[in-house]
């Protein structure tokens, strides 16, 4: 049996040339113009579709400079533009770092994140450090918690239950108890509060005890 050639115009070869003319033509484009509106329109379009912090915008935007064929003196005016489209959406209501670090403080909780990890997760979105103490003190005001160990206990048993561990395993507990405890250890719990979580009969009722 012969096998026939593949032709130079295969559909591999088109592709390939198809790439390459996307490339070009990305080089060829010529530089978006930043302007003031251009950069408030693009903090507003991002914040439909995303919540932010104050410094997530500015990251945004930032990115955004380079597409713009812009001089270092451009860029330093540019840079005052981002401040004021910030300046302005915060006035407005649009940016708020105490809303953000609330609202994602609560999700990264119910997802199971210890608040060690909450705290560098909002920090790196460059929450500062009183508005990221605020977010964990409502979150411990609306769970009921008295401690952080509450808030965290909360947050162990969540990822547990998330994750099959422990009292959530249906099968190979015992076998697997190292195993899960390291993975609670990994998520940022300390070692007794894992193994608490992982030996408990019923999870759920260490947060009633």
């Amino acid at each position: 049996m012969f096998r026939s050639k593949r032709k130079s115009g295969s559909r591999d070869d088109s592709g390939a040339a198809a790439d390459r003319q996307t490339a070009r033509d990305a080089r060829q484009r010529p530089a978006r113009r930043i302007t003031p509106q251009y950069l408030e329109n693009s903090a507003l379009h991002y914040l439909q579709r995303f919540s932010s912090s104050a410094e997530g915008v500015r990251q945004v935007l930032r990115r955004k400079l380079r597409h713009g064929d812009l001089d270092e003196d451009q860029t330093a005016e540019a840079e005052r533009w981002i401040d004021a489209v910030v300046e302005k959406l915060t006035g407005l209501g649009l940016i708020s770092d105490s809303g953000f670090a609330a609202a994602r403080a609560a999700s990264l909780h119910r997802r199971g994140t210890a608040v060690r990890g909450i705290r560098a997760r909002l920090a790196a979105k460059g929450v500062d450090a009183d508005t990221i103490a605020e977010a964990v003190d409502d979150l411990a005001d609306r769970s009921g918690a008295e401690t952080t160990r509450d808030l965290d206990l909360a947050a162990a048993v969540a990822l547990a239950r998330r994750r099959r561990l422990g009292p959530y395993r249906t099968q190979r507990r015992q076998e697997m108890r190292e195993r899960d405890i390291a993975a609670l250890c990994r998520g940022g719990f300390g070692l007794d509060l894992a193994r608490q979580v992982v030996d408990a009969e019923d999870a759920e009722a260490l947060l009633e005890g």
